[in-house]
């Protein structure tokens, strides 16, 4: 089973954009970082800008951010890359005849509720500035990080 990145790229990308102000930001410079590719990188900053973080200019490789770093939050990005997809998800392809495989499903459902509910609620009071504060304390126990 494969999962999602996309909220731990899109912080990449918005951290990398705010730490990298002179230097290049292209989609093919941000996803050497990222490592992966440009079109995915171009994806997710779609999905960024359409969410109203970030503006850009097509043709113009200086995105920049459209808030203070304390006024985005980690759910943000969230609902900008996945939109109201839950974080966890049940299994759809329990037996239909069995009383297990539906009642199974229907009560864990209420508990992926509550713990969805308060992801939420953390993420809400999780900023990128917290998340770029955190980034610059591993930078000076690690050693500063180049370009």
């Amino acid at each position: 089973m494969k999962y999602s990145t996309k909220l731990s790229d899109a912080v990449h990308i918005l951290a990398f954009i705010v730490l990298n102000p002179n230097g290049s930001l292209t989609s093919d410079s941000i996803a050497e970082s990222v490592h992966t590719n440009p079109g995915c990188v171009r994806q997710l900053m779609s999905s960024l800008r359409r969410a109203g973080l970030i503006s850009s200019v097509k043709g113009h490789p200086k995105p920049s951010l459209t808030k203070e770093l304390s006024m985005i939050t980690l759910l943000d990005i969230y609902r900008a890359v996945e939109g109201e997809k839950p974080l966890l998800h049940l299994d759809t392809h329990t037996n239909p005849e069995c009383g297990v495989g539906i009642y199974i499903q229907l009560s864990l459902q209420d508990f992926f509720d509550q713990i969805q509910e308060k992801a939420e609620e953390e993420m809400k009071s999780i900023t990128l500035q917290d998340i770029l504060d955190r980034y610059q304390e591993k930078t000076v126990h690690l050693g500063k990080i180049s370009f």
